[in-house]
């Protein structure tokens, strides 16, 4: 089954996450009350970058698991759309034993000037289409 786990201050990943489970059927999960189901589908992991890096709550959350042979793919919004914190999260679930099919990462807005009006509407499809290539629909 596929799963859907975010970390999301602004709404920002939220709203990908939430077209991402949408996509897939399923549930998106806040990842302060997720926990890994089983084994047979696709962890879709995203994160807001903080610093360059994904959140904190996402961060632990990947420590605490364990990932191996476990597919994983990863997404992640920020101000600047560079993808730091899903390259960040790539390094720490492949050290916990995981496979990365793909990664997306889109804008984000930060505050109310920067990266304003993101995600839009063709991040958004662009996150469906990320979807349904990783879960092979």
């Amino acid at each position: 089954m596929n799963q859907v786990i975010y970390d999301s201050r602004g709404g920002n990943t939220r709203k990908v996450a939430e077209a991402i489970a949408e996509e897939l059927d399923v549930a998106a999960e806040d990842v302060g009350a997720a926990s890994l189901g089983p084994a047979d589908g696709v962890v879709f992991l995203g994160s807001g970058c903080y610093g360059g890096k994904p959140g904190e709550r996402m961060a632990k959350f990947i420590e605490a698991n364990d990932f191996l042979g476990r597919r994983v793919a990863l997404f992640g919004t920020s101000a600047g759309g560079a993808g730091s914190e899903v390259k960040a999260m790539e390094a720490a679930v492949k050290e916990k034993g995981a496979e990365v099919p793909g990664k997306y990462f889109c804008k984000g807005q930060m505050a109310v000037i920067f990266s304003r009006g993101h995600p839009n509407p063709a991040d958004i499809d662009a996150a469906r289409k990320f979807a349904r290539e990783m879960a092979g629909l």
